[in-house]
């Protein structure tokens, strides 16, 4: 519930910038009008890095599942090894996001659809059959520190509900379209995710310490049931939703790396489109490749703990771009004489919620390694930094044609 309200919180920002500025590589151009090309330039970096993480999550998710559905089915021994599974997984989105826009964007939602129609109707089998109307816990019985710890992984949840607007300029009446879908997918992911927590819990007689140490826990609620055999329908209805989920990354990141891409942040090359399919095909094929690459790299580590930490960064990337953006909402509107005292409160809990989600990631501290991952993103983010700076100094021009661009 507290991230749900977050997420509304800053997608009421992202809408105040979205029908100002209806234009591909959304939050490095939203942020960079304002606080200029360093800060712009950093959002796009850090929002890079969050969408290509996350599509790597949901690539060793879908290892995890596939085992899940084969091990169900007693056919554990044919789960293909993730070094050639991630490969093909990845070569099928990258040809999706390459090959249409429209296409890959309405497979992206029906395959979404199908496996939230499934997802909802197990969970109301479930809760039918079994579920003994002892609810949730109390929230007087909710411990803050958990709570901000939990926070992460449930903005984690949720990411992604902005990247319609990173598709601004292939998207008809952009200005009306993008807000809304914007606002819709936070408030109905929060309603989806609500509300199944709590038939989850309710299904479990109200223990919600089963799902909490539980890494199957559609397992233990089909399980506690009496329908063990309903967990491999929603595995596989998860599978689904990953295709969803990775292609969507991977469109909404190559569209960053295109927009930064046209200033040389990353090389004129991935700053192009094609002729005949209209879509950034080589910056899609730069996504493509760094996430087989960190997925690859990941390997070595078990598919949770590779999960975990593919999925924390991801969220700091996010928590990075969601303040700034909270941050900048009112200044833009302030520049061109439209602030009212709504906006300014808008803005101010948007940036308390972020900064308590920021805290709450980093106490308390977590333990050895998931410890070192704060300072591996600070590292990557100061890599961005130092090559901005390098290529200020020596491609002056270029920066020329930044700020030009970000004074429209």
């Amino acid at each position: 519930m507290v991230a749900t309200i977050a997420m509304l919180f800053v997608a009421a920002n992202i809408n105040v910038l979205a029908r100002r500025h209806a234009l591909s590589g959304s939050f490095f151009i939203y942020i960079g009008r304002t606080l200029g090309p360093f800060a712009g330039v950093m959002a796009g970096w850090s929002m890079i890095a969050a969408y290509l993480l996350t599509a790597v999550a949901v690539v060793i998710s879908l290892g995890i599942f596939l085992g899940s559905v084969l091990a169900q089915l007693g056919l554990a021994a044919l789960a293909p090894p993730a070094w050639i599974l991630a490969p093909l997984f990845l070569a099928l989105v990258g040809y999706s996001a390459y090959r249409d826009i429209k296409l890959s964007s309405r497979i992206g939602l029906y395959l979404e659809g199908l496996s939230i129609a499934v997802i909802v109707l197990i969970v109301a089998v479930v809760t039918v059959r079994h579920g003994s109307g002892a609810g949730a816990p109390p929230l007087a019985s909710v411990n803050l520190g958990g709570v901000s710890s939990a926070l992460t992984f449930a903005v984690f949840s949720f990411v992604g509900f902005e990247s319609s607007a990173t598709l601004a300029k292939e998207t008809a009446d952009p200005r009306r379209n993008v807000p809304r879908a914007v606002m819709l997918s936070a408030a109905l992911v929060g309603l989806f995710f609500v509300a199944a927590s709590y038939f989850m819990v309710l299904a479990l007689d109200g223990d919600s310490d089963i799902i909490a140490k539980s890494s199957s826990p559609f397992a233990e609620i089909t399980a506690h049931a009496g329908m063990p055999w309903a967990a491999t329908v929603v595995y596989a209805a998860a599978m689904i939703s990953g295709f969803a989920c990775a292609l969507a990354s991977i469109n909404a990141g190559s569209r960053l790396i295109f927009s930064m891409g046209r200033f040389r942040f990353f090389g004129s090359g991935v700053g192009t489109v094609h002729a005949e399919h209209r879509t950034p095909h080589r910056a899609v094929l730069v996504g493509v490749l760094a996430t087989l690459a960190v997925t690859l790299a990941l390997l070595p580590l078990s598919p949770i703990d590779a999960f975990g930490d593919a999925g924390t960064v991801a969220t700091f990337g996010f928590l990075v771009v969601y303040l700034l953006v909270c941050i900048v909402a009112p200044l833009d509107l302030k520049r061109h004489g439209e602030l009212k005292a709504r906006h300014v409160a808008v803005s101010a809990v948007g940036i308390l919620l972020m900064l308590f989600v920021i805290w709450g990631s980093l106490y308390p501290v977590p333990d050895y390694p998931m410890n070192l991952l704060p300072y591996l993103f600070l590292a990557y983010m100061l890599g961005g930094a130092a090559w901005f700076l390098y290529l200020k100094r020596t491609a002056p021009q270029e920066f020329a044609n930044i700020e030009h661009d970000l004074e429209g």
